[in-house]
């Protein structure tokens, strides 16, 4: 391969860049660290007709868990879902063999929810959106 017929530009399909890229860097990081084993996982609550009123995705990869989503209809906040949605969420991580959890949020959503569960900051980037924060944080699962 020439690198002189290789060109650089925003590419209009998405779907098939993201595929390419997540392909190749999941060979990558396997051949560095071995098998990740990901798999995603959800736990939601429902009421009595089955409509979700909430829920976390997460994944499980290596020996960690990332929590990429959590929401609860607003009705529900502080009467303790979201902190059980959030032990049964660490509790699958566990049984899939995971020792820690991280995780992001906005200083609107979950600012002093985390750190209740006993998360721990680790990072944070100011005025982002403008006004607020963007935190992370992390958990060691004992």
């Amino acid at each position: 391969m020439s690198y002189t017929t290789l060109r650089i530009a925003e590419d209009s399909r998405v779907a098939e860049t993201a595929r390419a890229v997540v392909k190749g860097l999941v060979a990558y990081n396997a051949a560095q660290a071995g098998p990740s084993k990901w798999k995603r996982f959800a736990v939601s609550v429902r009421d009595d007709a089955g409509t979700i009123k909430g829920g976390v995705v997460g994944s499980t990869l290596w020996d960690w868990c990332f929590i990429e989503l959590l929401w609860l209809d607003e009705a529900l906040r502080g009467t303790g879902f979201g902190t059980d949605l959030m032990a049964r969420a660490e509790a699958v991580a566990a049984k899939r063999g995971a020792r820690h959890v991280y995780l992001d949020t906005f200083s609107f959503q979950g600012d002093g929810f985390y750190q209740k569960l006993g998360y721990e900051v680790y990072g944070e980037l100011g005025d982002f959106p403008p006004g607020h924060r963007r935190i992370w944080l992390k958990k060691d699962l004992s």
